[in-house]
């Protein structure tokens, strides 16, 4: 009996309807990307593991999917774990290599590794597929692509307004309602501080990440189980709690955590992007969110997170200022900002939103009937000139029944069909159908061009 093909929980074929949706979203995010003078690069799939690990905290490091060793893998595995079936370290030993988890590090690797090639501030921006060994879900999958806009070399600012302004327009060219939510690692390094638990930095703002999906008594919860005094929660429950605009949230957490060194400086920051931003006539809404972390170890400054305000997804796009990245890999005091936009979840959101162009799961214009050897041969000629008019044309490649050549146009969504017999050779003027209204009428070849190229 032959095996039923299938593919690996946690990713998906794309068929040319979808990759048709999808290249609208790459193309369109590549055209911001490119706008304000970003550059492409790629890098490997697989990295070596020393370049993953630490780098995205424990549960990061739990979701890298490792590569076996080439060949006989076991040969140098240590006895003792093996035998005591110790899989963590084992990993270790049995895999040198892992997939690339996000594709932040592999460019802070790539900017030490040919820093005598590039110009700083360097400007990249990439786009590949990315893994996580995750539990799949609505909006998550193992397999998925994400398209990265980053600046290193530089400590302004600026760039960041940057970042949120592509934010902005991306979103407004997919017509996606969304909202930019602000935060920044100094300030959450000063809460901690404030109530004298800065070596709790981690288990707080991995509790305080989680305030959306499980709510504050939970968050309240988990950190009495990671160590932290009821004394020390309830001088964290007017942070939890704080509401208002920005204006006044920032007024509230300077008399909260104003005081400490991180917390000053971590105020000073946002309230410079937002003064900056207030030059900008942006359709996005920007808003403070003390508690958002991300859960990433590698960010230092400022935390930007984005989510579709009509859809109940997650967030759609984030990231942040990281100063120590490249100095793990030997390039000390290059400091970096970037965001990274999920390409299947604006998918999903569009998908849900019915917000996807008509056009954009087509990538045939027109049809050309294929009515027999005489006509094939003048058609040849016309579909020649609409491809070199740069339009999008294919010939159906047989005779066949007029029906199914006008079903194969209707499936694939191609919405001009020209129909080229006996009397249009003639008369030099050709049937032009069009699969939306129905109509069809009669046009010299180059009024057609003009017709379907506008």
């Amino acid at each position: 009996m032959a095996q039923k093909p299938s593919v690996p929980k946690g990713t998906r074929d794309f068929g040319p309807f979808e990759m048709s949706r999808r290249n609208y979203i790459f193309n369109t995010i590549r055209g911001v990307f490119e706008k304000y003078g970003y550059q492409p690069i790629e890098t490997p799939v697989m990295e070596n593991l020393t370049t993953l690990l630490g780098k995205y905290g424990e549960e990061g490091d739990r979701l890298l999917f490792k590569v076996l060793n080439s060949g006989d893998y076991l040969a140098k595995a240590n006895s003792e774990w093996l035998e005591k079936r110790d899989s963590l370290r084992l990993s270790t030993s049995i895999c040198e290599k892992g997939l690339r988890y996000d594709l932040t590090v592999p460019f802070a690797r790539f900017v030490v590794q040919h820093r005598n090639d590039i110009t700083f501030p360097f400007k990249r921006y990439q786009m590949q597929p990315v893994w996580r060994a995750d539990r799949p879900q609505k909006g998550r999958y193992r397999e998925f692509f994400q398209c990265d806009v980053d600046v290193i070399g530089s400590v302004s600012l600026l760039n960041e307004v940057d970042l949120i302004r592509m934010i902005d327009e991306i979103f407004q060219h997919l017509k996606i309602n969304v909202v930019i939510k602000l935060n920044n690692r100094k300030l959450l390094s000063g809460i901690a501080q404030s109530i004298d638990a800065p070596e709790k930095l981690t288990d707080i703002t991995t509790a305080m990440d989680k305030l959306d999906k499980i709510g504050v008594e939970k968050v309240y919860e988990e950190l009495r189980s990671k160590g932290l005094s009821q004394d020390a929660i309830d001088h964290l429950e007017p942070i939890l709690n704080l509401s208002g605009n920005n204006t006044s949230k920032l007024n509230c957490l300077k008399e909260l955590v104003g005081d400490t060194a991180d917390g000053s400086h971590g105020l000073f920051e946002l309230g410079t992007i937002l003064q900056y931003l207030k030059s900008f006539n942006l359709k996005a809404k920007v808003e403070i969110d003390q508690s958002l972390a991300r859960g990433l170890n590698y960010y230092t400054g400022a935390i930007i997170e984005v989510k579709a305000e009509d859809v109940k997804i997650g967030s759609i796009c984030g990231g942040g200022r990281y100063d120590n990245l490249t100095g793990i890999f030997g390039l000390p005091d290059v400091s970096g900002v970037g965001v990274s936009f999920g390409a299947d979840r604006i998918y999903d959101v569009l998908t849900e939103l019915e917000l996807f162009p008509e056009d954009a799961a087509s990538l045939t214009k027109v049809l050309l009937v294929n009515f027999g050897e005489k006509e094939e041969l003048f058609s040849l000629g016309i579909l020649e000139k609409l491809q070199q008019a740069e339009i999008a044309s294919e010939f159906y490649p047989e005779p066949a029944k007029m029906k199914k050549q006008m079903k194969y146009a209707d499936q694939k969504q191609i919405p001009y069909v020209l129909l080229i017999g006996e009397e249009e050779m003639n008369s030099g003027k050709l049937t032009l159908k069009n699969m939306v209204t129905g109509e069809q009428k009669k046009w010299k070849i180059e009024e057609i061009i003009k017709i379907i190229g506008a």
